[in-house]
């Protein structure tokens, strides 16, 4: 019985992975809120990764480590409030998760834009944290 039941699921899995891959043509809230998860997921992936490489970059200052852990964790608890906020006009509505996600995703973006410049400092650029 449990082997029919999960099997009958599958159609509705699908179904809600294709259309999240359909952001362009998104028709209905929950496309757009899945589709909004998607580029937050994609954002944070990516902001994972440039922080994985800084903290390589820094595996010879113990200092400089402990100061981007703390500066991160600072970082994700002030995007984390700053969204709920920022989505708190339609919080128990259909779409507080596409704009709560859309926020995650904006913020998440403008910090791998930061990481980036980190690890894209120029030689002679004393303000750089991240010496190559």
């Amino acid at each position: 019985m449990r082997i029919v039941f999960l099997l009958s699921l599958l159609p509705l899995l699908a179904a809600t992975g294709v259309q999240a891959d359909d952001c362009a043509n998104a028709s209905n809230q929950g496309t757009l809120n899945a589709c909004a998860a998607t580029q937050y997921k994609q954002a944070d992936a990516q902001l994972n990764t440039l922080y994985q490489q800084i903290n390589g970059q820094l595996k010879d200052n113990p200092q400089g480590k402990k100061r981007l852990l703390s500066a991160q964790r600072a970082w994700l608890a002030f995007r984390d409030a700053e969204c709920t906020f920022a989505a708190s006009g339609v919080e128990g509505g259909s779409v507080y998760p596409m704009i709560h996600n859309q926020c995650l995703a904006d913020l998440t973006q403008k910090r791998v834009e930061t990481f980036k410049s980190y690890l894209d400092c120029q030689e002679g650029d004393l303000s750089c944290p991240v010496r190559s």
